[in-house]
């Protein structure tokens, strides 16, 4: 696949959909030169959560013995093994992500997954610079997260890699719902010698 054809995956998260920000995130890509391939309003199943964000025991176990340390320099009681402590985190998130509409995107593009990375900015809000989605329409922190025993409201999701884009996708889209078509921003973009542009 070339670097031009490269697809990523985007979901808008309940707190994006409830706050009527979709047309405006969905503007920011769509300027940046990025085309949505596929798009649908979904909601989404915690079997899909769990399938989403892929973590392993291992994965669980060391998120899991971080929480345990921060309830234990904060003499909080420590209650269950650190394992169910890190399948909280992701227990957390499919709560957020199920409570109500997303909005599921396959973006494609030179560089997709890197350019929508840049955009989005850094999982937790606040630590995401000025222009990134995250830090220009979100609040919430880690901190206040794990007082509430919940997961971040970070607006957004976007792949890190190729591979999680590819894997990603087919949880969320039947490949029939991809569509290949050409837009005129790619001749700009991408075509060499902008054949046929006075025709």
């Amino acid at each position: 696949m070339s670097l031009i054809k490269e697809k990523t995956l985007v979901i808008l998260k309940p707190d994006a959909v409830q706050r009527n920000l979709i047309g405006e995130i969905l503007k920011r890509f769509e300027n940046k030169g990025l085309k949505i391939s596929a798009m649908k309003f979904v909601v989404g199943t915690e079997e899909q959560c769990f399938e989403h964000y892929n973590k392993d025991d291992e994965w669980f176990l060391r998120k899991g013995k971080g929480i345990v340390a921060d309830l234990e320099a904060n003499n909080m009681p420590v209650d269950r093994e650190p394992i169910e402590y890190g399948k909280d985190i992701i227990r957390n998130l499919a709560h957020y992500m199920t409570a109500g509409p997303m909005v599921a995107i396959v973006l494609e593009g030179l560089a997709a997954v890197e350019a929508v990375r840049k955009m989005v900015g850094e999982t937790e809000p606040v630590a995401s610079d000025v222009g990134t989605i995250r830090g220009d329409y979100g609040l919430d922190n880690y901190a206040l997260a794990t007082i509430d025993d919940r997961g971040v409201r970070n607006l957004i999701h976007c792949s890190e890699s190729t591979d999680e884009a590819n894997r990603e996708i087919k949880i969320w889209f039947d490949e029939s719902e991809i569509i290949d078509y050409k837009t005129l921003n790619e001749k700009m973009l991408y075509d060499v010698n902008l054949d046929g542009i006075m025709e």
